[in-house]
């Protein structure tokens, strides 16, 4: 699979860098994402702006990964969406449940504020705020 990734300060973007994004390649993804939790840097932004097509069964993939990485508390925002590829995950419901912006930099000031409303949070719960 061709994947690009860059460490930021908060967040890894995963950028791939193929025109379609296949079920079995989900695998792959899934395989590098095993390591975040362990690490210092555990969000992640997906760039799919080379990605033209995709399987339904990646697409499915990817929203159990990110409710997968919502439920430990970590971002995963999908941005620069192709139109023809975000029409399709409207139509078969997918993009509604999706966490998505329409560029980089949006996904990356989207795991800023989550990070800023988990760090509230847990003030909350800790008896802050």
């Amino acid at each position: 699979m061709g994947v690009k990734i860059d460490t930021r300060e908060k967040f890894h973007v995963i950028t791939i860098k193929q025109p379609a994004f296949a079920a079995n390649m989900t695998a792959d993804l899934q395989n590098c994402l095993l390591s975040l939790p362990k690490s210092s840097v555990k969000n992640v932004v997906l760039n799919l702006g080379d990605v033209k097509t995709m399987d339904e069964s990646a697409a499915e993939t990817l929203v159990r990964i990110q409710q997968d990485f919502y439920d430990q508390n970590m971002s995963f925002v999908i941005c620069c969406l192709q139109p023809e590829l975000e029409e399709w995950l409207d139509r078969i419901g997918l993009l509604e449940i999706m966490n998505t912006t329409p560029t980089e930099s949006e996904a990356w000031d989207v795991v800023q504020m989550e990070e800023i409303e988990r760090d509230i949070l847990d003030g909350d719960d800790k008896g802050g705020l």
